[in-house]
């Protein structure tokens, strides 16, 4: 009866090393396959391709996992990627419609030491940064935006999705984006017909002033090419922008104005002198603000030409004039 005791001992002694040494073994193949994956996912993150921007051919990373996108942060979102930075300028403050409250700013007047210490792996550049193009490229690869893509919001998101190495997330993007245009467009057309529509910038700082904007104009000239609004006669003269002279306001005869102010909010302390300008009897004498067909705007989201920017441009649109 002992030596059978002994027996089973041993042989349940035995069964343990053996799961201890089978353990051990599995063990070793998930550390195997986890190093292996680490190092595959490595060398997926580390691989460059070839594409050519505005100056030339660039070498960017595959898949760039820390991207500063400046003034390119709209599309990058809309794809669902968030930037490392965020655009930023002293006179005309951040993108405030994007909400990214958690995202450093990015100075654009400012040094680049800001960047450097962002560590990104790609530097995407809208236009109108070009001199500093070459001190980006030493801090990271650098893409410029060709100057056929700026401007049009479809070929932007294309780009920047390529870059980020999604371009099959622009395919869904723009498949909403296009419906959302045919939808508004259609319900402005039942609205409004041809009634004129007028966008105008209310210039803050030492020297207020409103801006008309024209017909191409970067950030709102998509109201006229896609949803097909009526412009008023003015705005088909001018391509970008334009001011309105104080003895040609009784002329403004537009009969819808969107307005919003350059910087800050309608609230803002330091916009009241240029508020004080709706006040001037010149101004109240125009139709539109008669007929209470004068819209005023949260600026940012109308200070940029991008997808999102021009989604919410719509919702305005269809907010205010369409009853």
């Amino acid at each position: 009866m002992a030596v059978q005791t002994v027996g089973s001992i041993r042989k349940i002694r035995w069964l343990v090393v053996l799961l201890v040494i089978m353990v051990s073994l599995a063990g070793c193949g998930d550390a195997k396959e986890t190093s292996t994956n680490e190092e595959k996912s490595k060398q997926e993150n580390s691989d460059t391709r070839k594409v050519n921007d505005a100056f030339g051919e660039v070498e960017v990373p595959v898949k760039p996992q820390r991207v500063a996108g400046i003034y390119l942060e709209d599309y990058m979102l809309a794809l669902g990627v968030e930037p490392i930075v965020q655009w930023y300028h002293p006179s005309w403050g951040k993108q405030d419609y994007l909400g990214l409250t958690d995202v450093p700013l990015f100075d654009i007047t400012g040094s680049l030491e800001a960047m450097i210490e962002n560590n990104p792996d790609l530097i995407i550049l809208n236009g109108g940064m070009d001199d500093s193009y070459p001190l980006y490229s030493k801090i990271a690869p650098t893409y410029r935006l060709p100057d056929e893509v700026i401007g049009n919001a479809e070929e932007t998101l294309k780009t920047v999705a390529d870059l980020l190495g999604i371009p099959e997330k622009a395919t869904s993007v723009l498949e909403n984006y296009k419906q959302k245009i045919t939808d508004t467009k259609e319900k402005l057309e039942e609205a409004i017909g041809r009634e004129t529509v007028a966008v105008v910038r209310l210039d803050v700082g030492d020297k207020p002033e409103l801006r008309l904007f024209g017909l191409n104009n970067a950030y709102t000239g998509s109201i006229y090419r896609d949803l097909g609004l009526e412009p008023f006669p003015w705005v088909k003269n001018i391509e970008a922008h334009d001011v309105i002279s104080q003895e040609k306001i009784p002329e403004f005869t537009a009969d819808h104005i969107i307005i919003f102010p350059s910087d800050g909010t309608w609230d803002s302390k330091s916009n009241e002198k240029a508020v004080a300008l709706l006040d001037d009897p010149l101004w109240k004498n125009i139709p539109a603000v008669k007929s209470g067909h004068v819209y005023q705007l949260e600026r940012s989201h109308w200070q940029s030409g991008a997808i999102t920017a021009n989604m919410m441009k719509m919702d305005d649109l269809l907010k205010f004039l369409v009853k």
